[in-house]
């Protein structure tokens, strides 16, 4: 079987979906657009790929989960096109793509960081069926201008919980991007997870 194609630009390619990364991170529970053309082998999803042909090289190990671990042709479109390492453990992660986000480990597996070298961590790439910025758990911290709310399903029971941990470790703790057919979303360690606002009218 063929091997699929990267990106058709590289350069250009890779450069759009980086910056719609650093935005995704650097405004927490904001919905952009991420727009890609690849055609990866399934269960891993185009938004997957194109986060991970960017984002990862020779010197970033990366985590598939088990709907992606269990087929070969996945990670050897990885090896290919990015050079990266696969690695069996989440804890030599330093990106985790995530196909089955109900089923998504604990945050816990995965590198932490330090206080001295926080960015030392695992970056988490999940593909969900919905991400929205109009509804859902409400956040606060740096990058977000009062309060935003970002909906994402399927994802764990205890998702909320695990935001909580996540940030209560800061500046430890790993970061999160979501992905959604041509969308992304970022949560990163620094978001803060608080009541959805209720208007006064319903109250």
């Amino acid at each position: 079987m063929a091997l699929a194609r990267g990106f058709t630009d590289p350069v250009h390619d890779a450069q759009a979906v980086f910056r719609a990364a650093m935005d995704a991170l650097a405004r927490p529970g904001r919905v952009g657009s991420l727009a890609c053309a690849l055609a990866p082998p399934a269960p891993l999803a185009p938004e997957l790929a194109a986060l991970a042909l960017t984002l990862a090289d020779a010197d970033t190990p990366i985590w598939l989960d088990a709907p992606l671990a269990e087929v070969a042709a996945v990670s050897e479109f990885l090896r290919f096109h990015t050079g990266a390492p696969i690695v069996p453990s989440p804890a030599e992660a330093a990106f985790a793509l995530i196909a089955d986000p109900a089923a998504c480990p604990d945050f816990a597996q995965f590198r932490q960081g330090s206080p001295d070298y926080p960015d030392a961590s695992t970056t988490l790439i999940l593909a969900v069926e919905r991400l929205s910025d109009d509804d859902g758990l409400g956040l606060e911290g740096p990058g977000i201008r009062g309060r935003t709310q970002l909906d994402a399903a399927p994802l764990p029971a205890d998702w909320p919980a695990r935001l909580r941990a996540n940030h209560a470790g800061f500046p430890r703790g790993v970061d999160l991007l979501l992905t959604a057919p041509g969308r992304v979303a970022g949560l990163p360690r620094s978001a803060r997870l608080v009541e959805p606002v209720v208007d006064s009218m319903e109250a």
